[in-house]
């Protein structure tokens, strides 16, 4: 019997009861708090943490600050953070702090070149970057200030008048700028191109700030890549995050420490790690990391041996099916951090750095989840087309039953290159996925981080190649099993997901009976004409569109342009699209849209015209949500 649970958008709205639910649903989805640790308390004692939680009626959230105490757990609501948190900003001898803000340099508009025209709503560009992710370029620049705690209002804007931005756009925050250790320098990280080089460069750069002198010196002007996420020990040690390539965002991404004098790259000669994020040890002496390996995303720690030794050792510390997705911070042997898996959304947890031992430190979610029965995650090995051996993840149904036969989906990652491990979206959700009745088959495909360089770089260059065959096999091989309905398999992704579903389509001999694409690239040429972000598309397609003589580039827009299959098109298709993606823009979803319509397909246009390239308004999810399984039901009968 087929268990498909879709919620009438009216139930999603105005249902109040959790005790009868017994599977995850979009209602009870959107009812979690979502958990981001603010930090240890300045006595380490304790954890300073944040709850958002959707308020659906309002379409915005309500937001609630907590503690919860490393010795005996328990939780106290409090107002604010207010002085708990050490705050990174103000500078060792408490006498400055440090604080961004928009600063006007460029004339845009038409009232910025026209001050009679003052009504005027007109933009006018003579070069790239006139738009990034969600907004249009205004002819304002993000700056960092040095303020004197005792007068605010004397400010210091360590960029001047140049035309760049700290923090770095579109989703650079505070820990793009620091105090070293002894209060004599502050390191910030911009990109200084403006324009078309801006649009065609991942070169960020570390700059450091002596504000005793006024005099700016570029720390990294040998690295040509992304360096980012600059940090202090104790002992005036800059660490930071680097790739060592320009023009390639998806590049492996290093631990870098700096002792004033000498570089030194402390993951440079492991093959498999690329770091997320990290924080110094309280010794100064090594450094905590995340990264993802084999499908998660684990703690790992690094000596920092000083120029001692030439291989730096670096050691696993946890290990099982789930993510460590954030690092907060070290009290002694203990490491507190959020985790998250397939079932369950973010929450704090300690570490023993001893053993490696995980210990959930905060609950806020436990009383939800009590309700509800939860499918299981599980490892598949599947053989590729060339010999190798991928990682597959298996999302099945709460109560599954192998005697039973399952509509069975195929999850497409975006990115392309980001990692698909033990992740909770609240878009995404392979747990609801499961628990509206569908077995979800996520492979760990080419382009993915986590399985060594050379599998993550694999797909650049080609999209519609060997990665490709990758979901072909898991697809085939999952159907291999007595449970799956092979009658009833359906195709989804977003991004480069979206691309997948779009590509899918056009070679899937029949495999699926449905298809959903979220925002996902449709055809390269018009991709490359309006993405903002050229340096993506230079390096994933290979050059210009319009250079025949550049053999990687036109062997891309010959064999892996979706756009050149709809003539293949003949499966149901829903296409989402948010009208305010400048990363992947509206024209690729409305001419995947008009295309199976004149072509006689069934197909839905769901239009976001307030959402980006995702989406986060509450009520404008719940609608997603719906949309998604109504689909799904319609479709996959």
């Amino acid at each position: 019997m087929k268990r498909i649970y879709v919620l009438p958008l009216l139930v999603l709205l105005f249902s109040t009861s959790v005790s009868a639910q017994n599977f995850m649903s979009p209602e009870l989805l959107w009812k979690l708090g979502r958990v981001s640790a603010v930090g240890l308390t300045k006595n380490k004692q304790a954890v300073v943490y944040r709850v958002s939680t959707p308020v659906l009626e309002l379409n915005k959230s309500k937001v609630t600050y907590h503690t919860v105490s490393l010795v005996d757990g328990k939780v106290v609501e409090i107002a604010t953070p207010g002085d708990l948190v050490p705050d990174k900003n103000l500078s060792p001898d408490g006498k400055y702090r440090l604080s961004d803000a928009p600063v006007k340099l460029k004339e845009i508009t038409g009232a910025d070149k026209y001050p009679s025209l003052s009504k005027s709503n007109v933009y006018i560009y003579d070069n790239l970057n006139y738009r990034h992710w969600d907004t249009w370029e205004d002819g304002s620049f993000d700056h960092v200030f040095i303020s004197e705690v005792a007068a605010p209002d004397k400010k210091t804007d360590l960029m001047e008048s140049e035309p760049y931005d700290c923090p770095t756009k579109p989703f650079g925050g505070s820990e793009d700028y620091t105090w070293s250790a002894d209060g004599k320098t502050v390191v910030y990280v911009t990109k200084k191109k403006y324009g078309t080089a801006y649009a065609i460069s991942t070169n960020t750069d570390l700059y450091a700030y002596q504000p005793e002198t006024g005099k700016t010196t570029n720390l990294t002007a040998d690295m040509p890549g992304y360096d980012v996420n600059p940090a202090f020990n104790s002992e005036n040690q800059l660490a930071w995050l680097s790739m060592s390539r320009d023009g390639y965002e998806a590049d492996k991404q290093d631990l870098m420490v700096w002792d004033g004098k000498t570089k030194l790259n402390l993951t440079r000669y492991r093959d498999d790690i690329h770091v997320e994020g990290f924080i110094w040890s309280e010794d100064g002496n090594k450094l905590f990391f995340n990264a993802p390996v084999n499908g998660t995303l684990q703690l790992f720690e690094v000596d920092y041996p000083g120029l001692k030794e030439k291989v730096p050792a670096v050691k696993q510390i946890t290990r099982g099916d789930f993510d460590i997705s954030a690092i907060v911070g070290q009290t002694g042997n203990k490491l507190v951090v959020s985790r998250t898996d397939m079932n369950h959304a973010a929450e704090l947890y300690t570490v023993d750095l001893l053993t490696g031992g995980t210990t959930q430190l905060t609950h806020v979610n436990d009383s939800i989840y009590a309700t509800i029965s939860m499918g299981k995650s599980v490892r598949r090995k599947v053989k590729t087309t060339d010999g190798k051996e991928m990682l597959v993840w298996v999302m099945y149904p709460p109560g599954f039953d192998a005697n039973k036969k399952y509509p069975t989906l195929l999850y497409c990652q975006g990115g392309p290159q980001s990692p698909l491990t033990q992740f909770y979206s609240f878009r995404w959700n392979l747990q609801l996925m499961a628990a509206n009745g569908y077995i979800v088959v996520a492979p760990n495909r080419r382009g993915m981080p986590g399985h060594g360089t050379k599998w993550n770089e694999q797909i650049s260059k080609d999209w519609g190649g060997q990665v490709m065959k990758d979901y072909l096999s898991a697809i085939d091989d999952i159907s291999k099993e007595n449970y799956v309905d092979k009658n009833r398999r359906g195709c989804v992704g977003a991004s480069y997901g979206g691309y997948s579903a779009f590509f899918l389509a056009g070679i899937h001999q029949n495999r699926f009976k449905t298809f959903i694409a979220h925002d996902g690239v449709f055809d390269l040429k018009s991709m490359y004409g309006t993405t903002e972000e050229i340096w993506f598309v230079d390096w994933d397609f290979g050059g210009h569109y319009w250079d025949k003589q550049n053999k990687a580039v036109q062997q891309t827009l010959a064999k892996y342009n979706p756009i050149d299959l709809v003539q293949n098109w003949n499966t149901p298709i829903l296409i989402y699209q948010g009208g305010k993606d400048y990363r992947v823009p509206i024209e690729q979803g409305l001419q995947a849209f008009q295309a199976a319509q004149l072509r006689g397909i069934k197909s839905k246009l769901v239009y976001l015209p307030d959402e980006n390239h995702w989406v986060l308004s509450a009520q404008n999810a719940l609608v997603w949500q719906n949309e998604f399984y109504r689909w799904l039901a319609e479709t996959l009968k």
